[in-house]
């Protein structure tokens, strides 16, 4: 899959979990249980022992019905060994030139982490397809409406304290797409997972309605 593909999926999908301490041994059934609840796309993070493998599975169970991308991104070799594991895209934490290189060099999606205008603009003029502002809570829905009046060319997706309370809001105020962390895949069965994908799925619809 390229760039433009994944881009557009990626607004497809609007809401994206990024997951963490992912285990190969239960991904998939957690992976489904979002799935079925209608959400398009994921992000699953490499720092833990098993992010790569759980990457490198869900891409082989799933193939083209579940956009999967490599989270927690630091360097070159990082969005190397993601891309070789499958990952659709990869999303950097901060501003990695390296990993918007590799990301080129193999044609892949990337969403660059940044937080203050200067670094927003910086991630965006090195080739980051989207930019991450992160984290996002620490001024809340406004600031993506502050930064969006000077850089209206620049798509963002606000990742960090984003939940069902406050998710339209930050789609009002100029996202493309949202990071959703653990409040959405945290429950004790499937279909507790199931339902709240849908729940955010339909926020989603709404605020684009």
């Amino acid at each position: 899959m390229n760039k433009e593909q994944a881009l557009l999926r990626m607004k497809e999908a609007g809401v994206i979990p990024v997951m963490r301490g992912m285990k190969t041994a239960t991904v998939i059934d957690l992976l489904q249980a979002l799935y079925e609840g209608g959400l398009k796309a994921v992000e699953i993070t490499i720092e833990g022992d098993e992010g790569l493998d759980s990457i490198k599975v869900a891409k082989e169970h799933f193939k083209e019905k579940l956009l999967v991308g490599a989270g927690t991104i630091l360097s070159g070799a990082d969005a190397q060994a993601s891309i070789d594991a499958g990952a659709d895209f990869i999303v950097t934490p901060i501003v990695v030139e390296d990993a918007i290189t590799v990301a080129k060099e193999n044609n892949c999606f990337v969403a660059i982490g940044a937080f203050s205008p200067t670094e927003i603009a910086t991630a965006y003029s090195l080739g980051a397809d989207i930019v991450k502002v992160f984290p996002a809570n620490t001024l809340g829905a406004d600031y993506l409406k502050n930064v969006k009046g000077p850089l209206p060319q620049i798509p963002l997706m606000p990742t960090g304290g984003i939940d069902l309370s406050n998710i339209q809001s930050y789609f009002n105020n100029g996202a493309i797409c949202v990071g959703v962390g653990s409040a959405i895949y945290k429950f004790n069965t499937a279909a507790e997972i199931t339902a709240a994908a849908r729940e955010y799925v339909q926020a989603f619809e709404s605020a684009k309605n």
